[in-house]
């Protein structure tokens, strides 16, 4: 089985993704300036979260097009600021940020989010905006899996990368922030990592 490698940015905060038995014996982890330093071909994914120095994560841009080259999926969080490949354009905000603006939808099924209730995306301790707030651009192909507001913004999407390789794009803060609530959005961690790693996700 190959795994995820999780591209960490502080070793001693810890994370339930990295931790919990459910996720945990699907990852590895490496400091984000050691990546470089990596065979990348040795896994299936690479997991990047909001805190990334994308700057430099941009400048790895010719490993990372190999990466998804050979058939690797890279899952990516946050407002893209320094796009890593062409294709990719930088963080548009939402015209508005009321709670109908920021209302998360699903526009189209993935395993990523089976079983997962959209209110529970929405709503953060009672409060809506900490799933996203705008989207980054989804190139031509992709496939938008979940929306924002009456705009439609693509806070979600998947690209099939016609060079080969996947990118599953969140726009928000790391889709994975809930794994340790007891709503539905729990859910998505240790779906997104085996699917991430190409595993079978259960019903």
């Amino acid at each position: 089985m190959r795994k995820c490698l999780y591209v960490d940015w502080y070793h001693d905060k810890a994370r339930a993704i990295l931790e919990r038995p459910e996720t945990a014996a699907w990852i590895d982890r490496v400091d984000q300036y050691a990546l470089g330093d990596v065979d990348l071909a040795s896994y299936a994914a690479l997991l990047v979260s909001t805190q990334l120095d994308q700057r430099h994560f941009a400048s790895l841009a010719p490993r990372l097009t190999a990466f998804l080259g050979a058939g690797g999926t890279i899952v990516f969080n946050g407002h893209l600021a320094y796009p890593f490949l062409p294709e990719l354009e930088t963080f548009r905000p939402l015209s508005r940020k009321n709670v109908e603006a920021l209302t998360v939808r699903r526009v189209r099924s993935q395993p990523v989010f089976e079983g997962v209730d959209m209110r529970d995306l929405t709503f953060r301790r009672g409060v809506a905006g900490f799933y996203g707030r705008g989207c980054n651009p989804p190139p031509p192909g992709a496939e938008v899996l979940n929306v924002l507001g009456p705009e439609a913004c693509p806070v979600d999407w998947l690209w099939h990368r016609p060079g080969g390789g996947r990118i599953f794009m969140h726009a928000g803060n790391d889709v994975w922030m809930d794994f340790a609530g007891e709503t539905s959005a729990a859910r998505v961690a240790p779906q997104l990592v085996r699917w991430a790693a190409g595993a079978e996700v259960a019903p």
